[in-house]
């Protein structure tokens, strides 16, 4: 099945993934909202447009929007319900607006790229602002990608529009002339700002949480003999942790391979580190976990008597089915250089 096919929901969740690399993750203190939009033309054309949406503070999903359902936006947090109705009708009328202008953003993608109206083509918008310790503006980041390359953004410093290649050179122009940058500068200096600081005071209880990792260590033979340690942290939040193998208290990084932290899709995360041993030699590892909900690290060896998966196969299905859309779904933003991007489309 291609990227272009799969439900929104899923092309969202591997944009973010892919992002995690290309974006310094929130370090202690400072914070984010973040608003992930995907505009997906089915192979009938551009009459099966759908526009989709997710909005998350932090590492929490806190609202949805879907332009063919009868509910177009959903709350997914208790304190987005007391937001205001400020902030609902412009939220709501906002993502509409953009639902409305899609059709013709992706068309013209789809002219300058000298592509058919009627395969299945894809639009993906990534914006928001971050805040720093003090809850200042820290940046802003405002960018496109059409069929899972990058596509147009707004640069660094938000002062300028980028694209990323020669091709979508001739639509910058238009582009500038439909999109003033400097609007959506204030849009993510001022208003992005504003809605983070509220989104903060009303889901404190559930944004300052910390959830500690519940962690063990899997054994798995491998034909070649050896075997294969692996050392799994689950049901976890904030996102930021450490897993890190010994073998005889020196560290193994350079010998260790693991996945970077994923969203199980309750709220929390999951990730995994792994180790290739001499069979006999199990032992001699040990697995060091920390996270700041932990009051110490944590340290694991592999328990022969403990030969039970239950709870770690959760983790592996839910692991391998993001992994895979990871993969199947081509995502934007491949590079730190490229531009910064802003609210509202």
């Amino acid at each position: 099945m291609g990227a272009v096919e799969m439900h929104p929901t899923l092309l969202l969740l591997s944009v973010l993934l892919a992002l995690s690399h290309t974006e310094t993750l929130n370090g202690a203190g400072t914070h984010s909202l973040r608003y992930m939009v995907t505009t997906t033309a089915s192979p009938t054309g551009l009459r099966g447009l759908q526009v989709f949406a997710v909005a998350y503070v932090d590492h929490t999903q806190i609202l949805r929007f879907h332009s063919n359902a009868a509910t177009t936006m959903e709350p997914l947090v208790p304190w987005v319900k007391q937001m205001g109705q400020d902030f609902w009708e412009l939220e709501r009328t906002g993502l509409e607006h953009y639902s409305h202008t899609a059709r013709e953003n992706l068309q013209f993608a789809i002219q300058i790229y000298n592509q058919s109206n009627d395969g299945s083509h894809t639009l993906q918008c990534f914006f928001g602002c971050d805040v720093d310790t003090d809850r200042l503006f820290l940046r802003g980041y405002y960018r496109h990608a059409f069929d899972g390359r990058d596509y147009i953004s707004l640069t660094e410093d938000l002062r300028t529009w980028t694209v990323a290649d020669k091709t979508a050179q001739i639509t910058q122009q238009e582009w500038e002339a439909k999109h003033v940058a400097q609007h959506w500068r204030q849009l993510l200096e001022g208003m992005c700002v504003a809605w983070l600081h509220r989104h903060l005071e009303k889901g404190k209880a559930i944004l300052q949480r910390l959830d500690s990792p519940k962690a063990r260590v899997t054994r798995h033979p491998r034909p070649e003999g050896d075997v294969t340690l692996r050392c799994w942290a689950l049901a976890f939040y904030r996102a930021d942790i450490t897993l890190t193998w010994q073998k005889d208290g020196e560290d193994q990084t350079q010998d260790m391979e693991q996945v970077d932290t994923r969203p199980a899709g309750d709220g929390t995360f999951q990730k995994w580190a792994a180790v290739v041993v001499p069979t006999g030699e199990e032992h001699k590892y040990t697995c060091h976990v920390q996270h700041e909900g932990l009051p110490e690290p944590l340290t694991m060896r592999w328990d022969p008597s403990s030969r039970s998966t239950t709870g770690v196969i959760f983790g592996v299905v839910l692991l391998g089915v993001v992994v895979t859309v990871a993969v199947a779904a081509t995502v934007m933003v491949k590079k730190k250089s490229a531009g910064r991007k802003g609210i509202g489309v």
